[in-house]
């Protein structure tokens, strides 16, 4: 048999790099989104002895031990050897993925690294789910505690995903003893490209507000996540956590600062138009993304906040950066326009938002008739 590469030796002998005594991690989804930050940010970290980065295609930390491999496939395990602690960040959020997939894929993800954690005697794993788990609900406390009941439905996009991973990190210290499960529950996340339902929020020409409701805007900025995601590797806190910025919003400061103006229309209308254009394909996102924009979901962070950790930015800051990664983007509905939806529908004014979208239906429909 081959001697090991001298990396994979320096990894799991600790001696060959006295200065550095913390521990050997491994980040899955390295190549790109908060994976590549994570892993960037660990490479350069004088408490983290090596980094081992997993993806389908190799990413840009130089300073990483690459494996390129999906992580469905069980010889993940022999990669993990040597590693005492996985950040499981490849998962797959995509509006546009065909949801049966995009299941397949993050609850299968999961399985396999949990299990293969386990086989290597890998000792702590850290989960990245969202705070969208708590649900968003009008008798949700302002904040939520790390405790609060996971109420959410599978409704909307990827949440029925994050519930599983949620159930399976509860099952596998049992089914693994030894092995410690954090998760990690982050805010409206924004930075680095992020682009869900929420972010393209603040794509439309006007803010759809659903008469009624009480909407309160929390972010987490990227940087903040992978500083949070740095503490629980480093077992600075560990269990359950949720992260974000202090406080929150109310959707007339939105308003105010973001310079959109809103679009108030009543529950049924709103749901009711979301639930059709979903059904016929015309949107990506299902009438479930809209109770997050309704209703508050704010989490309080308190345990990492115990544990000395804060959050660098303000929502002021984060909304103002939000507000520029997505300027020039035009969205009706969840659904991202072309220029030339985006000319049309800028003349439609104060209709634009959802019930412009209706107009898209009937224009589909009238084409599907010619032909």
């Amino acid at each position: 048999m081959s001697s090991p590469d001298p990396q994979v030796r320096a990894a799991r002998n600790p001696s060959t790099h006295p200065a550095v005594r913390g521990p050997v991690v491994a980040v899955t989804g390295a190549a790109t989104g908060v994976g590549a930050l994570l892993t960037e940010r660990l490479a350069a970290s004088d408490e983290v002895r090596q980094v081992v980065a997993l993806d389908e295609r190799r990413g840009e930390c130089a300073d990483a031990q690459w494996h390129i491999l999906d992580v469905r496939d069980p010889a993940i395990a022999e990669k993990l050897r040597g590693v005492d602690v996985v950040v499981h960040l490849a998962l797959d959020l995509d509006l546009e993925t065909d949801p049966a997939a995009r299941t397949a894929y993050n609850v299968r993800g999961t399985q396999t690294v949990l299990t293969a954690a386990a086989a290597a005697g890998v000792h702590r794993v850290v989960l990245c789910t969202s705070a969208m788990v708590y649900g968003a609900l009008p008798d949700n406390e302002l904040p939520l505690s790390e405790d609060a009941e996971l109420r959410a439905t599978a409704e909307a996009t990827g949440v029925g995903d994050l519930l599983e991973i949620e159930r399976l990190a509860r099952r596998a210290p049992r089914a693994h003893p030894g092995l410690n499960v954090t998760v990690v529950r982050p805010a409206v996340l924004v930075g680095g490209g992020t682009d869900t339902a929420l972010t393209r929020y603040f794509e439309s020409p006007r803010l759809l507000v659903v008469a009624g409701s009480r909407p309160a805007w929390q972010f987490c900025h990227v940087e903040d996540l992978c500083s949070a995601l740095e503490y629980a590797v480093l077992e600075k806190v560990d269990g359950e956590l949720a992260v974000g910025c202090d406080g929150w919003l109310e959707q007339e400061e939105v308003e105010e600062l973001s310079g959109i103006r809103r679009m108030e229309l009543p529950s049924a209308v709103a749901l009711g138009a979301a639930a059709r254009l979903h059904r016929i394909g015309l949107t990506p996102s299902p009438a479930g993304d809209l109770a997050y924009t309704m209703y508050p979901w704010v989490v309080s962070g308190s345990r990492l906040h115990d544990a000395g950790w804060r959050p660098r930015r303000t929502n002021e800051e984060v909304l103002a950066e939000l507000l520029e990664e997505v300027s020039g983007r035009h969205t009706v509905a969840g659904r991202r326009l072309g220029r030339k939806d985006a000319t049309a529908a800028g003349a439609a004014g104060a209709t634009v938002a959802l019930l412009g979208a209706a107009a898209v239906v009937r224009r589909a429909r009238k084409a599907r008739r010619r032909v």
